[in-house]
């Protein structure tokens, strides 16, 4: 997986707020709370308000403090993007920092990444001409693709996220577990690798005010509030070249 490919697709640095689409990612040493784009409510009656509130401001806040608390105890990592650090997490051989960093920097980068993925059902849109394209060539129809993205969503035991990435040039469906991402080379299988388009939190703590035990009705939920032009700059940016 090409670094500089997250960095496109709107990688944070390790204290930055999230950057959309092509961007520089300016390199701190500590990590900061993103503003959500958009009001709690927004996402209604999708994803409720209060589900909104305490996922971004208590979850994702505690990630980011389990982050800088690691981060105070590896001076050397200080100045360098997110994005390289979780990709050198196989490189840290005590276990008791790379485990925070993967645990508490993978929440922070997937749950910003996860805010930017979401948009009022009224600004969802569609997905471009050349990410409808490419699905239907993956996937046979945008029905198959979403059915097989719901299967494997709802298939990860316990917690976790499934993905829509970009992998040797073209769209797959992976699942990690807990905090886990496509960027973790040598912390995940190789066919969870990839370039991310799309990432779903199937975490409890995502959705059980509203659904409960109920997980699958979160995922159809789910599809009202994509933002897929930000998916689809996503898909474009994975191929700088064309």
């Amino acid at each position: 997986m090409n670094r500089r490919q997250f960095v496109q697709l709107g990688t944070l640095a390790v204290g930055t707020t999230v950057l959309s689409g092509p961007a520089r990612a300016a390199a701190v040493s500590s990590a900061t709370l993103p503003a959500l784009p958009y009001a709690f409510n927004a996402l209604e009656p999708h994803i409720d308000a209060k589900t909104m509130e305490i996922h971004h401001d208590k979850h994702h806040a505690a990630y980011i403090a389990g982050l800088n608390a690691a981060l105070a105890k590896a001076p050397d990592l200080a100045g360098q993007e997110l994005a390289k650090v979780l990709e050198g997490l196989p490189d840290i051989a005590d276990e008791s920092l790379r485990t925070p960093l993967r645990n508490h920097g993978g929440g922070h980068w997937n749950h910003a990444f996860f805010w930017q993925s979401l948009a009022p059902a009224t600004k969802s849109a569609e997905p471009s001409e050349e990410l409808a394209v490419a699905i239907q060539s993956a996937f046979g129809s945008m029905k198959a693709f979403k059915k097989s993205f719901e299967e494997a969503a709802t298939k990860r035991f316990g917690s976790g996220w499934a993905w829509l990435i970009v992998s040797g040039g073209k769209l797959r469906i992976t699942s990690t577990p807990n905090q886990d991402n496509p960027l973790m080379k040598g912390l995940v299988p190789a066919t969870d690798l990839g370039i991310p388009i799309l990432g779903l939190d199937v975490w409890e703590h995502a959705y059980y005010l509203n659904y409960q035990n109920r997980r699958a009705d979160y995922i159809a939920a789910w599809w009202n509030v994509i933002n897929w032009p930000e998916a689809s700059k996503r898909f474009g940016s994975a191929f700088p070249d064309r």
